[in-house]
């Protein structure tokens, strides 16, 4: 199996471990780290970084010239909790947190077992329709979108319930998809003196998300 699948198989089954604690449905509706969102509308966001691979699979795939990559998926995401994209993550995330720990918890379970041998049979050109955003992107990039996501609320979650963040799986290919965003967004130069001369990074430009 391609590596950014094994990857994002690994980074599910790390955030998995940590969505089954028992500890998490006893504090589903308290306040989470994340600001204006509960330690449930956390994890239903957390779990849907798996459940919504096979329902971009399941879609029919537009026809398109050039299907876009992580980065240029990402590059509308900013660090707005106001922006229209980040409203309606709330928002869905709070109708899904709605229904329950047990029903995201076993939601998540499924769409697992159903990707440990759907990723193992698809080709590697293989494109998907990501409805929510109406964007075509090939399978691994959009895996690299999740494993962002899959890594980055992991933490938040284990943050929100005061425990130490295990180690995550992926998170290699997180950060440098990341610093794609960052320098589709503000240029190599940008990027390069926010790693290497931060007294010339006013804008923080590896803040991305």
């Amino acid at each position: 199996m391609h590596e950014i699948r094994l990857a994002f198989l690994a980074a599910a089954g790390a955030a998995h471990s940590v969505v089954k604690l028992e500890e998490v449905g006893e504090r589903w509706d308290e306040p989470s780290a994340l600001t204006d969102m509960t330690v449930g509308a956390l994890t239903a966001h957390l779990a849907r970084a798996v459940t919504s691979v096979p329902e971009c699979l399941d879609a029919h795939v537009p026809e398109t010239e050039e299907p876009r990559s992580a980065a240029a998926y990402f590059l509308p995401v900013d660090a707005d909790l106001a922006s229209p994209i980040n409203t309606r993550i709330r928002h869905a995330s709070s109708g899904l947190a709605r229904e329950g720990h047990p029903v995201v918890l076993a939601a998540m379970d499924h769409a697992q077992e159903l990707l440990r041998v759907r990723l193992s049979e698809e080709p590697e050109d293989r494109l998907v329709h990501v409805k929510a955003r109406d964007e075509v992107l090939t399978l691994d990039d959009y895996l690299k979108t999740r494993i962002i996501e899959l890594a980055t609320h992991t933490d938040d979650l284990c943050v929100s319930l005061g425990r130490p963040t295990p180690t995550l799986p992926g998170v290699d290919v997180a950060i440098a998809t990341l610093i794609d965003i960052a320098a589709l967004r503000h240029g190599e130069l940008a990027v390069l003196r926010a790693l290497a001369r931060r007294e010339r990074d006013p804008d923080q430009v590896l803040r991305v998300i």
